[in-house]
């Protein structure tokens, strides 16, 4: 199948009842791991590579290996620019063959990150889904943080979204970036967020939150949820046990064969876990 825009992974979930995954790779064992997970499950999901990875090899290296691996894949999949943050990174990403987009200008006031997000939009081809971000996600991602911290206000959500023209509204409801095993959404202001939105939600930190929460998020809108930090872990972990089972391990492909087992194992877990009846 190959890759599919943001917008028909959208479509097809919000058709089907599906909460789609999102999930960061920055190499082959990532992207693999991924991959293989979603082969097993059958569900429509963004792979996706934020600025702070992408400079590890470029976004042209990033399309190429993802779109390879989906070449005979028969799952819509989107490959998703994850927090750009500048105009600069939607160009190139869009220019590298990326299909859809996030315009993270969150750590800006209300108008600049309106005037931000239209400018991505433009930016954007119409079918290519467009996420944006109002409030302001805590924790940290890649060791970065955001300047301040701030949930998402019901009040501002309607005009935010017709003025950006988004497809897909990230939210601040209590989620953290990062693993943070102690963090629960606050479903309340979720829900009072979904009534006022007219486009489906998005929440980033997925890694942290506990599985019944994650379990119910397609009855509050949300299309989308991002998974970075248990991939991660799943691949140091491994190449550290090996290590210390063997400081003079040099197999170097069984141990990356091995790390790409776990990262499935993570992947289809959380897939799982957001689509009980899967």
């Amino acid at each position: 199948m190959g890759l599919v825009s943001g917008l028909e992974v959208i479509e097809q979930c919000m058709s089907r009842g599906l909460v789609a995954g999102a999930f960061n790779t920055t190499n082959i064992e990532t992207t693999m791991g991924i991959v293989a997970a979603i082969e097993n499950t059958g569900v429509p999901t963004f792979i996706q590579v934020a600025p702070t990875n992408a400079v590890l090899s470029g976004y042209d290296y990033i399309y190429d290996m993802v779109s390879r691996r989906l070449a005979a894949v028969d799952v819509p999949v989107a490959l998703h620019l994850d927090h750009g943050r500048t105009l600069d990174d939607v160009s190139a990403s869009l220019a590298a063959g990326f299909t859809s987009i996030m315009m993270d200008a969150s750590g800006h006031d209300y108008d600049q990150n309106v005037s931000l997000s239209q400018q991505a939009r433009r930016l954007t081809p119409p079918r290519y889904a467009l996420e944006v971000e109002l409030g302001s996600i805590g924790g940290k991602e890649d060791d970065l943080g955001p300047e301040r911290e701030a949930t998402t206000d019901p009040a501002q959500v309607a005009a935010f979204v017709e003025a950006t023209g988004c497809q897909m509204l990230a939210v601040s409801v209590g989620n953290v970036h990062g693993y943070a095993p102690d963090v629960r959404i606050d479903m309340d202001l979720l829900r009072r967020v979904q009534e006022a939105s007219a486009v489906p939600l998005v929440i980033h930190g997925g890694s942290g939150l506990p599985a019944e929460q994650l379990g119910r998020l397609h009855e509050y809108g949300v299309v989308k949820v991002n998974v970075a930090s248990d991939l991660r872990n799943a691949m140091i972990r491994t190449f550290g046990e090996a290590y210390v089972a063997n400081p003079k391990e040099y197999a170097l492909i069984r141990v990356s064969r091995a790390a790409v087992g776990a990262i499935t194992d993570v992947v289809e877990s959380r897939i799982r876990t957001l689509n009980p009846g899967i």
